[in-house]
């Protein structure tokens, strides 16, 4: 009885014969990773309304694995960017950004979040992801609850395929609506 249990442990860990285990570990995390999403809402404008008629029990989002908020970065891992970003908010949400443990994810909720919305003037930022790196846009203004959750779905397949966002962003701006900016990195590179 013995050789018998020794012999089936050998062969599972050489790779002979048929083992019990059926996927790789890296999967199994990222269907856990998945199901198991800790939001960090950042809300700052009237998406904020829809974000919390999606949140609440009738669209029945505990489905999705993200039911309750967190309210620390660090306790959180999916960051939900909700309305407009002024650029006096953008250092502020880099911040929290980089405050998050790996692995984090971001969504866009709302045009204004995607892409600065309807608010093209000097103190809105463009996008979040001229600030933060971005993984799922739900475009919108404000977007419906649909759309959202088909946002979600769209995060969770690509965390179950183990695709991120790249880490790093590259700040982009317009000289014409920054040229004190540009003027200072003209110098700065001349000199």
């Amino acid at each position: 009885m013995g050789d018998l249990k020794a012999s089936r442990r050998d062969a599972v860990e050489v790779g002979e014969g048929a083992g019990f285990i059926t996927t790789r570990a890296e999967d199994l995390l990222a269907w856990a990773q998945k199901y198991s999403l800790f939001m960090y809402p950042y809300v700052t404008a009237c998406c904020g309304m829809e974000f919390m008629a999606v949140t609440g029990p009738r669209f029945d989002f505990s489905r999705f694995g993200s039911e309750a908020p967190r309210f620390s970065p660090r306790q959180s891992d999916l960051l939900w960017v909700v309305g407009t970003i002024t650029q006096r908010q953008a250092p502020v949400l880099k911040r929290i950004y980089e405050q998050m443990a790996e692995p984090k994810w971001v969504l866009a909720f709302g045009t204004c979040a995607a892409v600065g919305g309807f608010y093209d003037n000097y103190a809105c930022v463009p996008g979040i992801d001229k600030v933060i790196p971005c993984d799922v846009y739900v475009p919108g203004c404000p977007p419906r609850p649909e759309a959202v959750l088909d946002g979600l779905m769209l995060l969770q397949d690509k965390i179950q395929r183990g695709e991120h966002s790249p880490t790093t962003v590259t700040p982009r701006f317009d000289p014409a609506r920054h040229p004190k900016l540009a003027l200072h990195q003209l110098r700065r590179s001349r000199g």
